[in-house]
């Protein structure tokens, strides 16, 4: 309706909207027509944050129905949302979508640091809103409450800039604030070294525990071990090895996979360093002839770290490697694991069935957990129970109960199984399947009605089978309760901020004609500060995933082997690792080097790719491995 003016007018007005709302036809006085134009009423659809996670296929419509049934009892959506199970990431896309913005996952790689300068810290980490970049005069800010309009208001009156808008999780701003917080580094690793080198220590005799305990609590060696944890987290690295030499300390960090050397610290200075983690961790410092393992619970940036520490006796000394478990590193959903969309679609079909046995292989430090930790993440763990057998228990879950092993007080994997299945579970996690009565125990619950997700150390997908056959379970066990089988590697993705196309040697085009990789689309890093020259900055996974079907439950019954299952997976047409690594060289995501790496044997030197400018070189092929090597394995 036009705006009028005047009292006369306004009267006018208020009775033509009062004849609308009626719903009746109006008939106006000649002298309205040229005031008046009614048009015709549309009806304007509103939607909420569930309706939109319906539109993503993250609700079903069984979970959209319920949601408005809560929602008319006085319920708020998004309150009603978490109970489904969905993570993080899926609400906030979700979001993002319904208010029109971007979503984005951020790390502190992505961010200017003289646009994070814009606002101070502490006003970052209160409001939730993350200065990421300048572009175009305008200030670029992530916030993990796109709702707040008051706040981003706020953010252009501090700056007197113009804002854009994307949003992230808030544990992604918390992570860039960490990374950015200056305050936490002040460390002057030079004076502590200097500091250390002034104290004494004896260490010859046996009755020297009172001069150890002494120096672990001086303050150069508490800063130093303070350094070497704080330092671990902001580089990214999951372990710390520290490792006693004749005539020196060595301290390297493993990130991405890779060990890179930190530190090194004087000799005499080892058995101070060793003594003050002991104590953190509740061991023994007067006993050094026999492993101890413990564990240390800190807060490192703001947020709890669980720290596990492994000492073990070497011809110099103790060497101790401290575990790093971030619970923001396994915060991921299984839309964000690297699975192609067919591979992911057909996993979730898998964590959705009733009952079953599903196995996620690969070796240590492969991602196995987290994706374990990502499925459950996804079950409705407020209509089922969902438990987990663990050795260690190594993230604590808020959407589970979770058991610990401890063998020397009789509670095992097997018997921790037996207890829960008393406890009417609905989905049942085992740490790993080490033995023939946890496996004999899983296959039991499967074939009752329960959901068992466990992990497996095997090369690859189909000789999973074969490995819980010499295990000692019947082939006609496992066909009848086995589900799927996921097998996954870790590969480096290559640093984003030192990309570069380069030329492939003669060794790797037989992999890239494979892929239908053209040489001029291949991608690699050229080394920079941000990726310590290595060319490489966080890890992606690669896939394989095999779901047992009629054809090779058959095949389980009749032929078990490795070689039978390998020839039945490849006619099934899914992909294998190595393929699904291709997949992810030929998207720029990582090298053909690292998925050679991860996936098969090389001989000799790797093929390294050149510069385009550059002359090729020849480098070795690398050498797969033989039938016979495949046998033993």
């Amino acid at each position: 309706m036009k705006r009028l003016f005047g009292k006369q007018k306004a009267a006018e007005t208020v009775a033509l909207q009062d004849l609308e709302d009626d719903g009746g036809q109006l008939e106006l006085a000649p002298g309205l027509r040229n005031l008046y134009c009614p048009e015709p009423k549309a009806r304007v659809q509103v939607r909420d944050l569930a309706e939109v996670l319906a539109e993503m296929k993250a609700l079903t419509p069984d979970q959209l129905s319920q949601i408005r049934a809560e929602q008319g009892r006085g319920e708020e959506v998004e309150k009603l949302v978490k109970k489904t199970g969905l993570s993080t990431e899926q609400i906030l896309q979700a979001k993002a979508r319904l208010y029109g913005y971007e979503y984005r996952a951020i790390e502190p790689a992505d961010v200017d640091r003289e646009a994070f300068r814009k606002l101070e810290l502490a006003y970052i980490r209160s409001n939730h809103v993350l200065p990421v970049s300048e572009q175009d005069g305008a200030l670029v800010v992530a916030t993990s409450d796109p709702a707040n309009v008051f706040g981003i208001d706020d953010v252009k009156r501090h700056t007197g800039m113009n804002v854009g808008v994307i949003v992230c999780t808030p544990e992604a701003i918390e992570a860039v604030c960490d990374a950015f917080d200056e305050s936490k580094f002040d460390y002057n690793v030079d004076e502590i070294m200097s500091d250390m080198d002034e104290i004494e220590l004896i260490q010859e005799t046996e009755e020297d525990i009172e001069d150890l305990e002494k120096s672990a609590g001086e303050s150069p060696v508490i800063k130093f071990v303070n350094y070497l944890l704080s330092n671990a987290l902001h580089e990214g690295a999951s372990d710390i090895h520290i490792e006693p030499k004749e005539k020196y300390t060595k301290i390297r960090y493993r990130i991405d996979g890779v060990l890179f050397e930190t530190k090194q610290a004087p000799a005499k200075m080892h058995a101070a360093i060793v003594s003050r983690l002991k104590i953190m961790s509740n061991l023994d410092i007067s006993e050094r002839r026999v492993p101890q393992d413990g564990k240390i619970a800190v807060i490192m940036g703001g947020r709890g770290v669980d720290l596990r520490v492994s000492v073990l006796p070497t011809s110099h000394g103790e060497k101790v490697v401290i575990r790093l478990l971030d619970s923001k590193s396994i915060m991921l959903g299984l839309d964000q694991s690297g699975m192609e969309p067919r591979v992911l679609e057909a996993f979730q079909e898998q964590i959705a069935l009733p009952h079953g046995i599903l196995l996620v292989t690969g070796p240590t430090g492969s991602g196995k957990s987290t994706t374990l930790y990502s499925a459950l993440a996804q079950m409705d763990s407020e209509r089922l129970n969902v438990s987990t057998v663990e050795d260690p228990v190594e993230y604590n879950l808020e959407y589970c109960n979770q058991v610990q092993v401890n063998e020397r007080a009789g509670l095992t994997f097997a018997s921790a199984l037996r207890s829960l299945l008393r406890q009417d579970p609905d989905i049942i996690m085992i740490g790993e399947i080490r033995d023939q009565e946890t496996a004999r125990i899983a296959v039991q619950a499967a074939l009752t009605g329960h959901l068992v997700l466990s992990t497996l150390h095997t090369n690859d997908a189909p000789s999973s089978v074969s490995r819980l056959v010499n295990i000692g379970i019947e082939p006609y066990l496992i066909a009848a309760s086995l589900n799927g089988i996921l097998a996954q590697r870790l590969v480096r993705r290559i640093c984003d901020h030192c990309k570069e196309t380069c030329k492939a040697p003669d060794t790797i085009r037989k992999y890239l004609d494979q892929a239908s990789i053209k040489s001029n689309e291949l991608v690699r890093g050229k080394g920079c500060d941000k990726c310590r020259n290595s060319g490489y900055a966080g890890r992606a996974g690669i896939f394989e995933l095999l779901v047992i079907d009629e054809e090779f439950r058959q095949i389980i019954n009749e032929d078990s082997s490795v070689n039978s299952m390998r020839r039945t997976f490849t006619r099934s047409g899914w992909p294998c690792l190595f393929d699904d690594g291709l997949q992810k060289v030929k998207k720029g995501i990582t090298t053909v080097e690292e998925v050679l790496r991860v996936t098969e044997v090389s001989g000799g030197e790797e093929p390294v790719c050149q510069p385009e400018e550059a002359e090729t070189k020849n480098a070795p092929a690398p050498r797969k491995k033989s039938e016979k090597t495949r046998r033993k394995e």
